[in-house]
């Protein structure tokens, strides 16, 4: 660790045991946001996936299995769950705007945590860094300190990478040797390094104040870079390609992402793919997933540093642990290698989260009593497996973080926002899913002790599972796929795809938008689409037009267009 790092825990350390707690007894929250995370991990039944560190915490924790992002780019994803606002309520869909001066000088999940005792601190990529957070990660409104930011990030758009002939590049397919990098070292080896010291001063700190430690990586985001060695988890020849790497025939042009960030990247440009549609060659489509796979490996040794240390600490007994990614991404899934869209592997995401015996008797513990968090090296322990921890399929979203982490930390709960939310600080377009994880751990306890043998159907209206819809929603500059169709900056927005899904249907409508009075107008439909998860969860047939579900198409877009707010349960709304 660098000299300015211990300077800056120390200064740190001297504030949190100046400020004597007055939350006695308040549990800590550790947030963990890992970047461009698909729930492509083996918790989450990708047997392929190396993630023992992971799939060890998801085993004495929940997991959600239906929950998904409000939009699938990293600044307006972010700034929506951090501070519990839909992106039509932020005004950012692209990375041009701070909430406090667009939209409304909304509370954020940390800063109220902050005004509610906590010491609060940021360590890696957390809120989005750059103008979208004020320039300075929302300090000091969300944090009690600075947010730490690992110096080797500025190396990103750097050449890096090792090439055939000895030279340095800026290369999407990005293993490194890292005792060649600058500082020898990489930016999620770095914020893993700084956690794990943070965590040793707090637990050896006087002070009572309870803590919110966010930390956030970056890995799997491009470029896929990470130590050479993490490679070796996945041989190329056993590399296998998306389960439908086509575009669907029946799917809309304006719902298909190009993807420009990849042609920036001098090994993906020397293929010379056509643009927009490609296709890839399918041997390159293998190198990607590999190094994807690899980059989430490497993602989960780091997640496994922190929570060790947390364990060895003696803080996790008392610490509320929720692990989320901003979005999921696309590999090769309808022939796209991006996250800017509305499916469901770029809007679903993992959130898995762990209650500590502090705050709940029924909290699932380690079978045989000793430590839950073990750092486990993935090269001793390749095919490693856990059992089973609780899981809900109940629908959930990334807004219903900050109800839910209050809820659990016993801090006031936001209340819903009304239908003109800007100039009211302290709301949530969200709802707490609290009494969905106790559900999740009540069944399975009972399921343990045999007396839970009939577990009902679910339906979409089920009062008892919560949300009846999720909302997500992306932007375009047009119908046909072009150079911004990825990410247009807020003036060329034309249309605006709104989406729904529930337990059975994902519903999908592309209107017109108005991007000076933020308006949609849903009389101008440029294009719709309906998926029927029980037979086509891929989402390959696009049966919106079909006359056989013209009926389904109205009640859903009855449903769609009266939003989140007619989708909440009932005991919330």
């Amino acid at each position: 660790m660098m000299l300015d790092d211990y300077v800056r825990l120390s200064i740190i350390i001297i504030f949190v045991s100046s400020v004597q707690g007055t939350k006695q007894g308040k549990p800590n929250v550790l947030f963990l946001v890992v970047d461009d995370l698909r729930p492509a991990l083996g918790a989450y039944d990708y047997p392929m996936l190396k993630t023992p560190n992971i799939d060890q915490f998801a085993s004495h924790s929940v997991k959600f299995e239906n929950a998904h992002a409000q939009q699938t780019v990293c600044g307006p994803s972010r700034t929506s769950f951090l501070t519990s606002r839909r992106p039509d309520t932020t005004r950012l869909y692209d990375f041009g705007s701070y909430w406090r001066t667009h939209a409304g000088n909304f509370t954020t999940l940390p800063q109220h945590f902050k005004q509610s005792g906590y010491f609060t601190y940021s360590i890696g990529k957390v809120f989005h860094p750059g103008i979208c957070s004020g320039h300075h990660d929302d300090f000091p409104y969300s944090w009690s300190e600075p947010a730490y930011h690992p110096p080797t990030q500025k190396y990103k758009m750097k050449p890096t990478c090792p090439g055939d002939d000895g030279r340095g590049h800026v290369n999407l397919l990005c293993a490194v040797n890292v005792t060649t990098q600058p500082e020898q070292s990489l930016p999620d080896i770095q914020s893993a390094e700084h956690a794990v010291e943070m965590i040793k001063k707090l637990s050896n700190s006087q002070s009572e104040q309870p803590f919110f430690l966010a930390v956030g990586l970056h890995k799997p985001h491009i470029p896929y870079k990470f130590p050479q060695e993490f490679l070796d988890l996945y041989p190329l020849d056993k590399m296998d390609l998306a389960p439908y790497p086509n575009i669907p025939k029946f799917m809309p042009l304006v719902a298909y992402s190009s993807w420009p960030r990849l042609f920036v990247r001098e090994d993906f440009k020397a293929l010379n793919v056509s643009f927009p549609f490609g296709p890839i060659p399918w041997e390159f489509q293998k190198k990607i997933r590999q190094h994807y796979y690899a980059s989430v490996s490497y993602m989960d040794s780091m997640i496994g540093k922190v929570l060790n240390e947390l364990e060895n600490s003696g803080l996790a007994d008392n610490t509320v642990i929720s692990l989320i990614s901003d979005h999921g991404w696309s590999l090769g899934d309808h022939g796209d290698w991006c996250k800017y869209e509305n499916f469901e592997v770029v809007t679903r995401v993992p959130v898995i989260v762990h209650l500590p015996p502090s705050i709940s008797q029924t909290a699932p513990s380690s079978d045989g009593g000793g430590n839950l968090f073990p750092f486990v090296d993935v090269f001793k322990n390749r095919h490693l497996r856990f059992h089973k921890g609780p899981t809900s399929s109940s629908l959930i979203e990334l807004v219903d973080l900050f109800p839910t982490l209050s809820e659990l930390a016993s801090l006031e709960v936001p209340p819903i926002c009304p239908q003109d939310p800007f100039n009211v600080d302290f709301c949530t377009e969200g709802a707490s899913f609290v009494r969905q994880l106790n559900n999740a751990i009540k069944e399975t306890e009972m399921k343990k002790d045999g007396k839970l043998h009939f577990v009902p159907a679910l339906h979409d209206d089920d009062e008892d599972e919560g949300k009846s819809a999720v909302f997500s929603q992306y932007p375009r500059p047009s119908e046909y796929p072009q150079q911004d169709t990825d990410l247009p900056n807020l003036k060329d927005i034309k249309i605006m795809g709104y989406t729904m899904r529930t337990h059975h249907y994902r519903y999908t409508e592309w209107v017109k938008f108005d991007p000076t009075t933020f308006t949609a107008d849903f009389m101008t439909v440029h294009a719709r689409e309906l998926y029927l998860h029980d037979s086509d969860p891929l989402e390959i047939y696009n049966v919106a037009d079909f006359p056989l579900y013209h009926h389904l198409v109205e009640r859903l877009r009855v449903k769609l267009i009266a939003g989140w707010r007619y989708a909440l349960p009932k005991r919330s709304s």
